[in-house]
């Protein structure tokens, strides 16, 4: 007879709230974030009016946010004045249909804050905040440097824990530190540590988003809020189904789109060339506001551009 007195011992036991629920509450900045490129004139200025219509168009297409100078946006070679112009032109065009997160990480962290207080007059929701770069500071240093940048500033702070660009790791435990602070809330995760992911998923609330396309489903499925997506610039509906399929019980029709989308963002995010050069290929045989590049990143060459074309048709439209 299998009741209450012969049933395991720990079968009656409730289990812990992190073991009932995988999933972390979606916050005001969205699931659906597109690391949006930075457009230019033909003469390599500041495209604001095509960085207007090409925000319209990524919203019109799903998505919930917009991350504006970030590593596809090409924020090294920004200046300060275009990085607060291109906030103000993104946020007149979508008013408060979307979030829009402003990447001021630099090296300096007087440099940041200052760029932090300037993102948050022009009317961003957000700041993304990447770990300081080329001098490698330890972790201790990683740490105020953060808390220096929350404390200035009145927005929400997403770390960017993008090693494989800045040297240095944003560790686990120091993120578990940092989300006590209560204008750090996210994450934007570029580590490819997925023990580490999910040691600070069980360990805080912070907002986890997914900076590698091909991850989106997985770190969904562990609780993880959403993602920063590079592919958005070019597939944004496609990348917001993917969400919407999860989260409305379809994990395998999820996957399964997650899979048809695996060449595309193969092409553009692991095939030798930036991001921003990819997209910004792509965006032009799109007709959509991208432009050219800036120094020292240059265009997509003739065999990469067509393997583009070939991998977009192939996601989106089915073409063989």
């Amino acid at each position: 007879m299998n009741d209450a007195r012969t049933a395991p011992p720990t079968a009656a036991l409730p289990l812990p709230a992190a073991a009932r629920s995988t999933r972390r509450p979606d916050l005001s900045l969205g699931r659906a974030l597109c690391a949006m490129v930075t457009p230019f004139t033909p003469a390599g200025a500041l495209d604001p009016d095509g960085a207007q219509r090409l925000a319209e168009h990524l919203v019109a297409g799903g998505c919930e946010g917009l991350v504006l100078s970030g590593t596809t946006g090409e924020s090294p070679t920004t200046t300060d004045a275009e990085k607060t112009t291109l906030v103000r032109a993104v946020r007149e065009a979508v008013g408060d249909r979307a979030s829009i997160v402003a990447g001021v990480g630099t090296a300096d962290t007087r440099h940041t804050v200052e760029l932090a207080l300037a993102a948050e007059k022009a009317g961003a929701d957000g700041l993304l905040v990447v770990a300081p770069y080329y001098s490698r500071p330890p972790q201790e240093a990683v740490e105020a440097h953060f808390r220096e940048i929350a404390d200035a500033s009145g927005l929400p702070l997403v770390l960017y824990d993008i090693p494989g660009r800045t040297g240095t790791r944003i560790e686990p435990e120091t993120m578990i530190r940092l989300a006590e602070h209560p204008r750090i809330t996210a994450v934007k995760d570029c580590s490819y540590d997925l023990l580490g992911t999910q040691k600070v998923l069980a360990a805080t609330e912070l907002a986890y988003y997914a900076g590698c396309d091909e991850q989106v489903v997985a770190l969904r499925a562990l609780g993880a809020s959403g993602y920063v997506g590079t592919a958005a610039n070019v597939a944004p509906r496609p990348f917001r189904t993917l969400l919407d399929l999860f989260d409305a019980g379809d994990g395998d029709g999820a996957a399964l789109l997650q899979r048809r989308l695996l060449p595309l963002v193969e092409q553009m995010t692991a095939a030798g060339l930036p991001g921003a050069v990819t997209a910004k290929a792509l965006l032009t045989d799109l007709g959509l506001p991208g432009g050219p590049l800036r120094p020292p990143l240059r265009p997509a060459g003739r065999e990469a551009a067509d393997a583009l074309r070939a991998a977009y048709g192939r996601a989106i439209d089915g073409t063989p």
